[in-house]
């Protein structure tokens, strides 16, 4: 077993000598957007670190097309993914600096296919405590869990949090108020742990709430995703469907001829889409040989031919319809509904609490927030709705921008989106009270499953 194992390691480490990672970032050939090709060993969880890279830049992925150099009869040992991006704007990436960040992140002197990073986004940190807290959604239990922190003289710097399918998920990044540090005191560390799970609970008895804290930094997004697919939150409550028209479509066949499992996914176009997907594929151990991934208009259409990490197709149904789940509830999870808010002013420790509480007083509850600090300054988006699962009224948002500040808290998007807030049935409860302080000329997968 052990002989066996250190072939494998010799194999992969030769495989890396043959084929180090080459970036390739092309302005000339597409007239739209800059193409960036990667060649890599096909390692699992390789395509989610390119991904990962790109999206984390704020890049938009409007094309994508992944094959591997073993072909469709063959066990591939490179992946050679080729991206069309833009900025955020819809331009072609011309600054220097980006530019060179993507070349030494995925280039061969960035360790990028280094077997030690078997796990994408992971390093440590000193300068702050995570807190991972997942739990049953209700009104008002970010409120809460802010109010505690502050209480225990805990300062926000970071957080994100995601609620989907009556569940909700948060990281948070926390630091000393008198140090401004990581809180490194085991009582302390215990303390919080234990008084946040007691929030967490509530008065529900039937799942399980779970406070983890460490100083152990993982990519965040792809944290959420994983902490939210470990509750199971794909099991979809009968009575909570999401509106059949915003649904994704997402199938799954096997196309026996070439021993893959092929996996489409229709949907509205959104950010990061493709990192959710793909996030989702190599979490649940599943690498992909071939993709097409099209988001040029406001629908996005990717297919993928994947085969579970042992190298077998899908073997059941029941897998299939896991997968559909999993991938259903992934793209989900980051939906934006609600009314877009941002707010900017400076940081202070109990601002999140603060802005927690008059959220709550107003029967507003956050189906999704981002709380960032830079250089002293709180950076906030969220998207709010009204607890009771009726439309935002524009009053009480007029009401909350006086007493935070008009020019502190701003509403993003058209203002005609406070009569568009679609109307949810009043028993699903989401999380209250937290806020935020193409073209590769042509290309195609040929289909002929059977």
């Amino acid at each position: 077993m052990s002989f066996s194992h250190n072939m494998d390691d010799e194999y992969e480490k030769f495989i890396r000598r043959m084929n180090p990672p080459r970036v390739v970032i092309d302005n000339e050939s597409c007239k739209n957007a800059t193409v960036i090709q990667v060649d890599s060993a096909n390692e699992h969880g390789i395509l989610l670190e390119v991904v990962q890279v790109l999206t984390d830049l704020n890049l938009t992925i409007t094309k994508a097309y992944i094959s591997s150099d073993g072909g469709w009869f063959m066990d591939a040992s490179v992946i050679l993914p080729v991206f069309n991006v833009t900025d955020q704007d819809g331009n072609k990436i011309t600054d220097d600096e980006i530019l060179d960040y993507i070349e030494k992140s995925l280039g061969p002197d960035s360790g990028f296919a280094s077997s030690t990073r078997r796990s994408v986004g992971v390093k440590s940190s000193m300068d702050h405590t995570s807190i991972e807290l997942i739990g049953s959604d209700r009104p008002g239990l970010l409120s809460e869990v802010s109010a505690v922190l502050t209480h225990l003289k805990c300062n926000v710097v970071n957080a994100e949090v995601w609620t989907h399918n009556t569940r909700a998920a948060a990281v948070m990044q926390v630091t000393e108020e008198e140090t401004g540090a990581a809180i490194t005191d085991p009582e302390r560390l215990s303390l919080i742990k234990r008084l946040l799970c007691n929030v967490l609970k509530g008065s529900n008895k039937n799942r399980e709430a779970k406070t983890v804290v460490s100083h152990d930094v993982t990519h965040t997004e792809r944290r959420l995703h994983q902490m939210m697919f470990a509750d199971r939150d794909y099991e979809r409550v009968s009575d909570e469907a999401m509106d059949e028209k915003q649904r994704p479509i997402v199938n799954v066949v096997n196309w026996y001829d070439k021993d893959y499992s092929v996996v489409t996914i229709r949907c509205k176009d959104r950010p990061k889409l493709l990192f959710d997907a793909i996030c989702t594929l190599t979490d649940m151990q599943y690498v992909v040989f071939h993709g097409n991934v099209d988001a040029e208009g406001p629908e996005a259409h990717q297919e993928y031919c994947i085969r579970h990490i042992d190298g077998s197709p899908l073997k059941s149904d029941a897998e299939r319809q896991r997968v559909i789940q999993c991938l259903e509830a992934a793209i989900e999870r980051r939906v934006s509904e609600g009314l877009k808010l941002e707010l900017c002013t400076t940081d202070r420790v109990g601002l999140l609490s603060d802005v927690t509480r008059i959220f709550r007083e107003n029967s507003l509850t956050v189906t999704r927030a981002e709380v960032t600090t830079r250089a002293g300054k709180a950076v906030n988006t969220f998207y709010v709705r009204d607890a009771s699962g009726y439309p935002v009224d524009s009053k009480i948002i007029d009401s909350i921008r006086q007493e935070i500040g008009q020019a502190i808290l701003q509403v993003k998007g058209n203002n005609e989106d406070l009569n568009q807030v679609p109307q949810e049935s009043p028993t699903r409860f989401l999380f209250g009270g937290l806020f935020k302080s193409r073209s590769f000329c042509n290309f195609g997968l040929v289909r002929s499953y059977s």
